[in-house]
């Protein structure tokens, strides 16, 4: 089984997300995604893994989002959406755990059990 995981060390739910994943025997390839940014296309397959829109995917919380004026009321299309995650990194929803052609985000942790 091959999984990988959208990782923040900083974040407590990645870290609990890859501490059950241990649990689990599964050490996934942890994705440093506020080193190397991924790309649009990148979380565009990410998003047909999840099954969610561009949308569901933005923390709109973050002061990058303020800083950038954007909220969930704009009117954009995914590709917008996707080419500003891109150079924001941060404002990406973590943890992602991708299993095969599967995943799924780890709020909560155990959301991630579904797709192993």
């Amino acid at each position: 089984m091959s999984v990988s995981m959208y990782y923040n060390p900083k974040c407590s739910k990645c870290r609990a997300t890859l501490a059950l994943l241990q649990e689990k025997g599964i050490e996934p390839e942890l994705i440093h995604y506020l080193e190397v940014a991924p790309t649009a296309a990148m979380l565009a397959g990410v998003l047909v893994k999840l099954g969610k829109g561009a949308k569901d995917v933005i923390r709109f919380n973050e002061d990058d989002a303020k800083a950038l004026g954007i909220s969930p009321a704009d009117d954009r299309s995914d590709a917008e959406w996707l080419n500003i995650i891109s150079a924001n990194p941060k404002l990406l929803e973590r943890p992602i755990v991708i299993n095969g052609d599967r995943a799924a985000i780890g709020r909560p942790p155990e959301n991630v059990l579904e797709i192993l």
